[in-house]
């Protein structure tokens, strides 16, 4: 952009900096003087002073440009000092909303493309290049784990320094920060450094983190409340569970289960109810008796399950449905000082996630039936009923006669094609048709049903199921809802858990300490083993005026104010500290070719990730 002020100069912004000069430099010459009104009707021309002598280096040129050089600088550190400032995301503590150092990797198996870290590929003092690389990562879609170490075959493309993002700092000269704002404030341990965050507790609040969840008491209240995030913020900070669209044919005709099967029609013994020939469309011809269902089983193969699977195997362990987990791609990177590590306990998952989004594309045939979306969280069922023929959607939850069914007419009417996104997050339902947030009669949220431990049904936790409509699904996505963990331990290079390091001496309970990252499958798989999860621990923090607890949305590698207490530092974050609020990503990682092709192109923008930050 080019700013014109008032005086006689030119300033515009480049991403080195302000470049200024004067307006005369600028266009390498004076304009000539306009013509007066008067000359033009025959009057004498008004008399101009002469320019002085000396051209560039004339008095009044040498005015002209120190008055620039000082407005410019003035400008600049306004500028930079109460509007906006540009930083660097160093490292992943809020990955995937922002990316620290990182490296790309696709998927060999299945193609799916995604990010791991790469902080460690820099000094956090001294900023200059260490030996130890990221070599790898695992694929959240099919797990397949990427290793090119020396020898292995693989091949892993360059690391890429952080997300360059501009913080606006005027709104903060007049309010608070928001709950769920991402903020850039200095570290309360060391004012010299800048950390960036979520905030999720506000002045005179305690607040506590629980099962995933945050919740918040007032000064004055008695009781917890869950903390419930924004339509916009939950879209941007939910995760990747599994996406369709990158199922693998080739394992699945070796035997592997699918992840979307067929739950068969019982009355006289009929055939399957959906079909595929891809295993990522399903079809139904709607002519079921009952309700046909489709359901999901998260069954994704282990690190030995590939060992198997990747010469053309079967393993010798019959693979089986699991608990969806905390897993994190981003924490599941193999560094070449360490190239034969099992896979990172922060990124491998080790918390039971309830809390799940489903996305669907809806190819609808019929003009009458009704549709039904399911989610199931702690044996609890929360269904979306749609009525194709009248497009009203009824929310239900099983056991609940006090939730109140809200209603809501949408665009779901009758054939047609719609992408459909359904909810529970925050003890409350969500429904988006073609992408817009469906507003309900009544408030689809809900209080406390005590499902926060597992039960055999969470096996199979999402199902959608037609009743007398011809229908096909396609683009099926699965996301999960950000797990906060309860920790207070800041040792390096120990994973943090909700889940105590030792047995409870009263009862014979697994403890988080009998966990490794070769037995996470088996321990999900296993009901027996659940009962561990009822000793999850809770933390909580009181908060006095003017302070704010700060949060990152990768909670098994953030140094947050969960562990600055244990550093001696205190959990908040003082009005004073606050820098401003995260605005806008206006330079991620570039692209190395253009978009769509296979020209090559150093620094092409990466268009797709410019975005606000949410």
């Amino acid at each position: 952009f080019v700013v014109h002020p008032p005086a006689a100069f030119v300033i515009s912004a480049s991403p080195t900096g302000f470049v200024f000069m004067s307006k005369k430099h600028a266009s390498g010459r004076r304009r000539p003087p306009r013509p007066d009104a008067r000359s033009q009707m025959g009057d004498r021309p008004a008399e101009r002073k002469k320019p002085e002598a000396g051209g560039l280096f004339s008095a009044e040129s040498i005015r002209e440009t120190v008055e620039s050089i000082v407005i410019a600088f003035i400008l600049a550190f306004l500028f930079r000092t109460f509007e906006a400032e540009a930083f660097v995301i160093p490292t992943g503590s809020m990955a995937p909303t922002l990316l620290g150092r990182h490296k790309d990797l696709e998927c060999p198996q299945c193609g799916y493309f995604f990010q791991t870290s790469a902080s460690q590929e820099v000094d956090s003092v001294t900023n200059k290049r260490t030996d130890n690389e990221t070599i790898g990562g695992t694929c959240p879609m099919c797990r397949y784990t990427i290793n090119a170490s020396a020898g292995s075959g693989e091949r892993t493309s360059s690391s890429y320094s952080g997300d360059r993002i501009l913080v606006e700092k005027f709104p903060y000269q007049f309010r608070d920060p928001e709950r769920w704002e991402v903020s850039v404030f200095k570290f309360p341990g060391g004012a010299r450094t800048n950390y960036i965050k979520r905030i999720c507790g506000l002045p005179n609040e305690t607040i506590r983190i629980a099962h995933g969840n945050i919740y918040v008491k007032a000064k004055g209240e008695t009781e917890f409340t869950i903390a419930r995030k924004p339509p916009k913020k939950l879209l941007a900070m939910i995760q990747p569970v599994h996406d369709n669209d990158y199922a693998l044919p080739s394992l699945i005709e070796m035997g592997w289960p699918q992840r979307w099967i067929n739950e068969e029609a019982s009355a006289l013994g009929s055939t399957a109810a959906w079909e595929t020939s891809d295993y990522r469309q399903f079809r139904t011809t709607g002519r079921s008796p009952g309700e046909a269902w489709l359901r999901y089983q998260h069954v994704p193969p282990s690190l030995a399950d590939w060992r198997y699977l990747a010469e053309g195997l079967m393993p010798p362990t019959p693979p089986g449905r699991q608990l969806i987990s905390d897993f994190t791609a981003y924490n599941t990177k193999i560094e070449t000082l360490r190239p034969d590590r099992q896979l990172p306990m922060s990124g491998r998952g080790v918390h039971w996630v309830g809390d799940l989004v489903l996305e669907c594309r809806l190819d609808v045939k019929s003009e009458r039936g009704e549709l039904v979306f399911e989610l199931i969280k702690g044996g609890r069922r929360f269904q979306c009923r749609c009525d194709v023929a009248t497009g009203e959607a009824l929310l239900l939850i099983d056991g609940d006669p006090g939730f109140g069914s809200p209603k809501a007419r949408t665009a779901l009417t009758g054939p047609g094609q719609y992408s459909l996104r359904f909810a529970n997050v925050d003890d409350e339902l969500r429904l988006w048709i073609d992408g817009r947030l469906v507003e309900f009669d009544a408030a689809a949220v809900y209080p406390p049903l005590g499902n926060h431990l597992p039960t055999e049904a969470d096996l199979l936790p999402v199902g959608i199921a037609s009743k007398g409509v011809e229908l096909e699904v396609s683009s099926l996505r699965l996301f999960r809802d950000l797990y906060y963990i309860a920790d207070q331990r800041a040792a390096p290079g120990e994973p943090m858990s909700d889940f105590p390091r030792f047995p409870h001496p009263n009862h014979n309970r697994m403890s988080f300490g009998a966990f490794s990252p070769g037995n996470v499958e088996e321990v999900f798989h296993d009901p027996r083993n659940w009962d561990f999860f009822a000793d999850y621990q809770t933390l909580e923090f009181t908060l006095d005026e003017g302070e704010f607890l700060a949060l990152g949305d990768n909670s098994g590698e953030s140094r947050d104010s969960r562990l600055w207490d244990a550093e001696g530092i205190g959990p908040c974050v003082k009005r004073e500290l606050l820098i401003g609020k995260a605005l806008f990503i206006y330079w991620p990682r570039s692209e190395t070719r253009i978009p769509g092709t296979n020209i090559p192109f150093p620094f092409f923008p990466n268009v797709k990730r410019m975005q606000l930050i949410r």
